[in-house]
Formats: C-alpha cells, structure tokens, sequence
C-alpha cells in the first residue's frame, strides 16, 4: 500500500491545530498511516475529537492492543486503530504508560473498547479507570501474571481447557512443545542444511 505522505502530514498538522491548545500530540508517518502519540491525561479528548470533527469522522475502534518495552520508564504502549468509512482513511493513537500507572478507558467513547481493553489488561496489566467490566478475558480468573509481558515465565503455571472425555475444566502443568531457543542473526537456524542435503540427492539420483 502507497501513502501520499505530503497529505498526511497535511492532516496531522490540521489536528494539532483544531484540538485544544492545552492537548500535547506529537505526529508520525509510518508505513501504514498517520500516527498520533498523546498523554494518557489527553487520550479521552483526542479520541472523542477524531471521532466528532467532521473531517475526521473516525467513529469505529478496530484495535486496541499492547505493546511492552521493559527497557523504558514507560513500559508499556496502548495502541489505539481508529478507521473512517467516511473518509476511508486510518489513523492510530498511541500512548506510554508505567508498570502500575493507570489509563483512562475509552468504553466512553467506543463501546466497543470494553473486551479489547479488557484483553490488553489481561495480557499485560494495564489497569483502565472507569472501565465497567475489567476482568480477565482470556486466561482464567485465578490466573496469576500477565502472559505478554516479556519478563513473564514460560513455566511453573497451570493452564486450563475444557476435557471432553471428563465433561469439566481442568487444570494442567504448562507444556512447551519445544525447548526455549533464543534465536538471533548468528543463528545456524537458515534451513541451508536441509537444501543441501536434498540437492546432493538429487544429484546422487541423476549421476545413477
């Protein structure tokens, strides 16, 4: 996909302009789009503003998703990806929160946000003020931890399904299908052995 990117920063420009001068929003072009980082204090006011302001109209949440940077002071990034049908255009809202800080939650604007934030809590912990339901949504109620974030251990938890031969939910020792490998650009990992192998076959085969 091809962005006009001298009308994205066009656009990017006119929201800094109308929304209030009180509201910090910095702009990015990536790859996909126009990009708008903002506080969490600002979030509610920014989204109600692209949702209402008739040249933006961005009025449904496709995704609200979790991004964790354990290095920074601000770990965690909540991403927000709003779409006009209006004006068939795609713009995302991000911002950075602590590990404990609370973010407003923006189930006043799109209802829809409810079981996304809701994912974004459970995987990460993100805890969203005024939210009317913040429960987990994935893993069990008893669960312990959050599963996204990077520091969080591979094993030692139980996990739970559903047993058709029993008819009840049972509990078990988390197991990886494979042993942990960090993988990394000096990695033998490329598959060229294989090709290898199958080539000299090949030419074993021809030479019979």
């Amino acid at each position: 996909m091809t962005i006009n990117v001298k009308k994205l920063n066009k656009f990017g420009e006119y929201i800094k302009s109308n929304i209030p001068d009180q509201i910090k929003v910095t702009t990015e072009i990536v790859t996909d789009g126009l990009v708008l980082n903002v506080q969490p204090d600002d979030l509610i006011r920014v989204l109600f503003f692209l949702r209402d302001n008739t040249s933006c109209t961005f009025k449904q949440l496709v995704d609200v998703f979790g991004v964790d940077y354990p290095e920074r002071e601000k770990r965690f990034e909540v991403v927000y990806n709003l779409l006009s049908l209006n004006h068939n255009q795609r713009i995302r809202v991000k911002t950075n929160v602590s590990e404990g800080e609370e973010i407003p939650s923006a189930t006043v604007v799109f209802k829809s946000a409810g079981w996304l934030e809701r994912e974004v809590f459970d995987m990460y912990g993100v805890r969203f003020i005024y939210h009317p339901d913040l429960r987990r949504i994935l893993t069990d109620y008893g669960f312990e931890g959050h599963p996204q974030r990077k520091d969080f251990p591979l094993t030692g938890y139980k996990e739970v399904r559903y047993d058709e031969k029993k008819k009840q939910v049972i509990y078990e020792d988390v197991k990886l299908d494979q042993e942990f490998r960090n993988f990394d650009f000096a990695s033998p990992w490329d598959g060229t052995e294989y090709v290898n192998s199958v080539d000299d076959n090949k030419k074993a085969s021809a030479e019979e």
